[in-house]
């Protein structure tokens, strides 16, 4: 699999960093829409362990990046961008999170609630019956299709699509490149010791660049579980909610251009 395309022109100082671990190709409508005016860098991630991972962006960044560049990290690419501008601050000169996971795994519990109140009755016993046969995988990642490929995974990503969206446009199709669920598996593993035993949150206090996060006030992952943490620890941190907005802002009806909006501003501001 091909770990990277460009979109635009030279310098390339903006990179889209895709969720799963696994779903690369979901943030290309972004750096399509970016890329009239700056060069645009989509990494797909291929490592099977979250070490690699890191290697394997900070690599693309370092041979085909105009350093330092801006990371825009969507969800699980959120983390990673996060871990990567902490490991190597001369390669990131800002940081960009959208619909982060929660940094702190107090914050988790809700995500799974907050799905299931979206549902009727019918889809929630469904959403728990393959729960239980699966093991809750909703409140590890971002898209649970990312973890494998059977009927039930795929069955289950349909569910969190309609709970993780408040109104998707007809655009909104997935371009994920493929499903790759021996990732997912390995990498998410230990991102979420990361969180668990607090390292996480110990790497911001390396990042030394701005960091910006932009989230949905309808995304199930709690707004509060990435605010709070990453204000108590970064430098430079600011922190915007968008409304009637989820998980995906850029495939949001009424929250879309308020977020190509941000990214723009943001992007003139380096």
């Amino acid at each position: 699999m091909t770990n990277l395309r460009k979109y635009g022109k030279a310098p390339f100082n903006v990179a889209v960093i895709h969720g799963g671990p696994g779903a690369g190709g979901e943030m290309a409508p972004a750096a399509r829409e970016l890329s009239s005016i700056r060069g645009v860098l989509e990494p797909l991630q291929t490592a099977d362990s979250l070490e690699g991972q890191v290697e394997e962006l900070r690599t693309v960044l370092q041979e085909n990046g105009d350093l330092p560049v801006t990371l825009i990290g969507y969800s699980w690419g959120a983390w990673l961008s996060f871990i990567v501008a902490a490991h190597d601050p001369s390669l990131v000169g800002k940081l960009i999170l959208v619909g982060s996971g929660p940094f702190e795994e107090k914050y988790v519990e809700g995500i799974q609630e907050t799905r299931l109140s979206r549902l009727n009755e019918e889809k929630r016993i469904e959403y728990k019956s393959i729960i239980s046969v699966l093991g809750d995988i909703s409140v590890l990642g971002d898209d649970p299709t990312a973890k494998d490929n059977d009927a039930f995974l795929v069955r289950l990503g349909a569910l969190t699509s309609k709970t993780d969206a408040y109104d998707p446009g007809d655009s909104a199709a997935s371009e994920v490149t493929g499903i790759h669920s021996d990732i997912f598996q390995k990498v998410w593993k230990d991102a979420a010791e990361l969180r668990r035993s607090r390292r996480l949150m110990g790497l911001g206090k390396s990042i030394r660049c701005p960091v910006v996060a932009i989230h949905g006030d309808y995304d199930p992952h709690p707004a509060e579980g990435v605010e709070t943490p990453l204000a108590a620890v970064l430098r430079d941190f600011r922190f915007i909610l968008l409304k009637n907005c989820g998980h995906k802002p850029w495939m949001e009806r009424q929250a879309k251009d308020d977020f190509y909006r941000i990214i723009r501003e943001e992007l003139h501001e380096k």
